[in-house]
């Protein structure tokens, strides 16, 4: 396949770009840079069957030749890069979506987009299902993310319906792994670069709120799976880890991993923080027979070690 991806050097985006590669498809990148990184994908430039384009999706996008998937993953996904670029957020889930999907249509090509457990925001049922509509303040300073992935993913609905688009809708629980960054204000690289450096670990709120945490090769070969199944039209699946923990446990086991002498305090809790979060995976088992198999020490071990010799130049 000629696989289209969009926000290529994100996190997540460059792992699945090298799953592709890695079974055989040819990968065209887009990327502007803004959350993601050039050294997430420099290992790739050179190889045979990658193009990278560095290229905003709002704008309108066009691309040669034939494409038989667009993956659209773009999008400032932490607190921290959502909140200081609130309008890019929604523009590149509604300009940027409309765009991509506008691509797919005019190639015939499969559209994968990448959604994510906010759509749930605040749950009122738990575990969350495919069926549950949420509970999101539309108006709160999180609904720049929130409200956009909703957004997006009745735009998907709407070209699936209208134009008969093969779209399938991933939404994605909280990942984590190599090639997160620093800063970037999402939980573990925070706690991991707090335990590191000998800080304080702060837990906003009292600690009791729980999330869900897929290791980033289970995440990449759930969407990978999505991607390339057949007989999957139009189907909304998620994507997560049911293991579910309280961030004061998280914020434990990251101590106890990296032998830090933290402690752990707490300020003030985030607006709309969602209390629970986790994922009936019950339709991904069904659908794509796709199951996390990395428990949450062992991905974080990992992780931890990577962030040791990237950052700070150190092995254990």
């Amino acid at each position: 396949m000629r696989v289209l991806i969009t926000g290529v050097a994100g996190f997540i985006g460059s792992h699945l770009c090298e799953k592709f590669l890695d079974e055989g498809h040819e990968v065209i990148g887009l990327d502007n840079f803004l959350t993601g990184s050039p050294d997430n994908i420099a290992h790739l430039f050179g190889h045979p069957r990658f193009k990278f384009i560095h290229y905003n999706v709002v704008n309108f996008l066009y691309v040669d030749g034939p494409i038989d998937l667009v993956v659209h993953l773009a999008c400032p996904a932490s607190p921290v890069d959502y909140l200081n670029n609130p309008i890019h957020t929604m523009k590149v889930n509604s300009l940027g979506t409309l765009n991509s999907l506008g691509l797919a249509k005019l190639k015939r090509a499969r559209y994968v987009f990448a959604s994510s457990s906010e759509v749930y925001g605040d749950p009122l049922v738990h575990p969350q299902r495919e069926d549950y509509w949420g509970n999101v303040n539309p108006i709160g300073p999180r609904s720049v993310y929130d409200e956009a992935k909703r957004f997006s993913e009745a735009m998907c609905m709407a070209y699936h319906r209208e134009h008969s688009l093969d779209v399938r809708i991933a939404r994605i629980f909280n990942t984590y792994g190599e090639r997160m960054r620093i800063g970037d204000g999402r939980v573990i690289p925070t706690f991991i670069q707090q335990a590191l450096e000998g800080k304080d670990i702060t837990i906003h709120s009292d600690g009791s709120q729980t999330r869900s945490f897929c290791y980033i090769s289970d995440m990449v070969e759930g969407l990978y799976k999505l991607s390339v199944e057949e007989g999957l039209v139009g189907e909304v699946v998620n994507l997560g880890n049911p293991q579910e923990v309280t961030i004061k446990q998280l914020a434990e086991i990251i101590i106890m991993l990296t032998g830090s002498k933290s402690r752990i305090t707490y300020t003030e809790g985030r607006v709309d923080d969602p209390r629970r979060r986790c994922p009936d995976i019950s339709k991904a088992r069904r659908l794509l027979g796709w199951e996390p198999k990395v428990d949450l020490e062992e991905g974080l071990l990992r992780t931890i070690e990577w962030f040791r010799r990237k950052c700070y130049g150190t092995l254990r």
